[in-house]
């Protein structure tokens, strides 16, 4: 039944962009910038052949890239996929542009606290349409432990040292930050965040790589170089299964921060109406899923879901559950702040 209930979702969808490409509205290309997995050919090749919109992927390792990247200018880009900690820069920034709902009609589907989020709102308009949504648990290779950790202070073991990584992204001061015993990691004082600095610089001898992208992290794992990381919940660990390799996902006892991704349209693209059609596609039944078999992450939108997941997989993915993310340190925007931050981050790299 679920499978059918999808096929009908895709063939739907399928049917709206064929009435709109024999009109001529949608021909054209989209150049994204956005994460591994989150243009995968089983979604995008349905994509193109139903709206005849060819799509050029560019993947960041880190929410650190976007500005940049735009920055640069050059019209390059037509759709961006940023984290809430990151969404609002782009904005005040002018680098992406107001959605009008009214042409996303299942945007009033997506959870509630991801639709009125901070990052995606101003002045009364909407910037972003909430796409996937997980947790940043830790990860360590099974066969490696006598006594599985439970507590971040593993990635500060020097029993450990050359077996540890964390992401190459300021939300490494996050870590830091919990382990000191501040749990306001998106408003730390200069202080808080000069001795978060000081515990990652004291960690840095132990580390055998900070990982960029989630195939570098799976490699390391593969490698054996790494026994121990955070990761982006659900993906590297679904890759690693793959190749047999057993590694268990943990919240710690510091608990663990939380993340939406949305996605957002560039400032006077060229391609907007291929755009539209990608924003609706993406939360569609045929996007979520694409998003959950590749990446594993949850679904923004609840009544798409229903529609491919099992009831047991809408459980574990919490999407009964909306009050999970209140468990959840989730990503916040982190103002005049941001620049100091990502400073402090780079200080590390440069010890």
């Amino acid at each position: 039944m679920k499978k059918r209930l999808t096929l009908l979702a895709q063939t739907s969808f399928s049917a709206l962009c064929a009435v709109s490409i024999a009109s001529g509205a949608m021909a054209g290309e989209l150049n994204i910038l956005t994460w591994e997995g989150y243009a995968d050919p089983s979604v995008i090749e349905p994509f193109t052949a139903a709206t005849g919109c060819e799509v050029s992927a560019t993947y960041v390792g880190s929410n650190d890239d976007f500005a940049p990247k735009l920055a640069a200018g050059g019209g390059v880009f037509d759709i961006v996929t940023p984290s809430i900690d990151s969404t609002y820069a782009l904005i005040e920034a002018g680098f992406v542009q107001p959605i009008d709902v009214s042409r996303v009609p299942a945007f009033k589907d997506i959870y509630e606290q991801f639709r009125t989020a901070d990052g995606i709102l101003k002045d009364g308009k909407v910037y972003g349409v909430p796409y996937a949504w997980g947790a940043i648990p830790f990860m360590y290779r099974k066969d490696k432990f006598d006594t599985p950790p439970t507590s971040i202070k593993a990635l500060w073991d020097p029993a450990l040292e050359g077996r540890i990584s964390l992401w190459d992204d300021k939300s490494a001061l996050y870590v830091a930050a919990r382990l000191n015993g501040n749990m306001n990691i998106y408003e730390l004082s200069d202080a808080e965040l000069a001795a978060a600095v000081d515990k990652l610089v004291e960690q840095r001898p132990l580390v055998r790589k900070y990982w960029a992208t989630a195939g570098e992290l799976v490699d390391l794992y593969k490698s054996d170089e790494v026994w121990i990381s955070n990761t982006w919940g659900g993906y590297q660990s679904g890759l690693l299964a793959a190749e047999n390799i057993e590694v268990v996902e943990f919240i710690p006892e510091e608990g663990a921060e939380g993340w939406m991704d949305s996605n957002m349209i560039v400032a006077d693209t060229p391609n907007e109406e291929c755009a539209y059609q990608f924003l609706n596609m993406a939360i569609s039944a045929q996007g979520q899923e694409g998003v959950f078999k590749v990446n594993g992450y949850s679904s923004t939108n609840p009544v798409a879901a229903k529609e491919f997941m099992s009831d047991s997989e809408f459980s574990a993915l919490h999407q009964d559950d909306p009050a999970y993310l209140d468990s959840l340190l989730l990503w916040e925007n982190l103002g005049d702040r941001l620049p100091v931050y990502t400073n402090a981050w780079n200080s590390v790299k440069s010890q």
